[in-house]
């Protein structure tokens, strides 16, 4: 008992155990909205909520899929927190890894079919890349704070990246959004779409949207993690984060690491945006003046992983499995923005994830209290004899240990 109350006690278990609480009250208020809805279906309604994600195994491709670009844009938003920054745009940073993902699939068609891919997830992490600097560059010159800009970059971006469609030739007006990504351009699948699949009624099967971008997204968590705890450089960045004066009195170039945080946190923003679009579900962007929701959904999966990489994969996955329960909840007659709802609160209580700490560091710093004073007194107890009472009085006359009771 006491091992568990250790591992709950440290730093990362209390993290761990504030998400968790996250979770829980998110969905607990979910089901009280199914229950104000719809009474009847709200018990139903709920384990699809909670199973519908893994009702088959077309269902677990759809999460996969789902889950791949907001895990990039939730490590966008968590790498910079790791570096005390504030990453709120990743939506722009998204949408223009999208763009370029998209231009470079489609006009760079003289290269091999793996080169051309491969260009086109370089392009838009390139473009993400840019588009995030511009915020770190402010910062480190002119201490614009980075949610100002961000803010602003959000806008331009959108309304730059919806004219530019429409000049650089990649424009399908019958559709109103870009052209499709040729299918030479493509991210393999690796066989996942088929792995990931479920026979239908009439026989045929039906494939999911899954691919190789789940398995980039996965690999850069975990290269992301080991630069951040394992190497220099992520020791210089989070130094720089923590404390920008330290960190210049130990040293390190502070603007540096500032600029560089925001250009890698738009890097990542912005390859999520290409491996959407490259995925092979035809994917584009619509020319309408709506931000990229993907974006956005970073800011409470970073939360609920702490800004932790690996905590990043299992946060976008769970909101990615909200997602595809969401639309599984129309059988039972709701609406599934119901999904939004519940992930809403599941975000106002990963922004008070560090009150959820305090409450329970509280809560077990008292039980641990309690339970060592009750093991004090059952040890004062056992060592107690009918004979000790010369001891006492000699407590009392102040010559214990023949000092008086000054000199204790």
């Amino acid at each position: 008992m006491s091992k568990i109350r250790r591992i709950l006690t440290s730093s990362g278990g209390m993290n761990a155990l504030s998400s968790v609480m996250a979770v829980l009250v998110g969905l607990l208020a979910g089901f009280i909205i199914l229950l104000i809805s719809n009474p009847s279906n709200a018990v139903a309604g709920f384990i699809t909520v909670m199973t519908g994600g893994f009702s088959d195994m077309f269902n677990v491709g759809m999460v996969l899929y789902y889950a791949t670009p907001i895990i990039m844009t939730g490590l966008s938003v968590g790498f910079a927190m790791k570096t005390g920054l504030f990453n709120i745009g990743a939506s722009g940073q998204f949408t223009f890894g999208m763009y370029a993902s998209i231009l470079a699939a489609i006009h760079l068609s003289f290269l091999p079919d793996l080169l051309r891919c491969f260009a086109a997830l370089l392009s838009g992490m390139l473009a993400g890349a840019i588009w995030g600097s511009l915020p770190g560059i402010l910062k480190a010159f002119r201490n614009v704070h980075e949610v100002i800009s961000c803010i602003m970059m959000n806008y331009i971006g959108m309304y730059v990246v919806n004219y530019l469609i429409g000049v650089t030739g990649i424009y399908d007006q019958f559709r109103n959004m870009t052209t499709r990504v040729p299918t030479a351009a493509n991210l393999p699948s690796l066989g996942l779409d088929e792995v990931f699949s479920t026979a239908t009624a009439h026989g045929s099967v039906r494939n999911s949207s899954v691919g190789s971008g789940i398995v980039i997204a996965v690999a850069i968590c975990i290269i992301l993690y080991i630069v951040l705890e394992k190497t220099k450089f992520g020791y210089e960045l989070k130094s720089c984060g923590y404390n920008r004066d330290a960190a210049r009195y130990a040293g390190i170039n502070e603007n540096r690491g500032v600029i560089l945080s925001m250009t890698i946190a738009g890097g990542l923003a912005g390859l999520g945006g290409a491996l959407l679009t490259l995925a092979g579900a035809g994917r584009g962007i619509a020319v309408v003046d709506v931000l990229a929701v993907e974006g956005f959904h970073g800011i409470p999966i970073a939360l609920l992983g702490l800004s932790n990489p690996i905590g990043i994969i299992f946060s976008g996955s769970l909101v990615a499995y909200l997602t595809q329960s969401g639309f599984l909840l129309q059988q039972h007659g709701y609406a599934p923005e119901v999904i939004d709802i519940i992930v809403a609160v599941i975000i106002y209580f990963s922004a008070l994830a560090l009150l959820l700490k305090g409450f329970i560091q509280y809560f077990l710093r008292e039980k641990k209290a309690a339970d060592t004073d009750i093991a004090g007194t059952i040890e004062e107890n056992n060592g107690e004899s009918p004979g000790d009472a010369s001891f006492e009085d000699d407590s009392e006359s102040g010559s214990f240990n023949g000092s008086k009771g000054g000199d204790i």
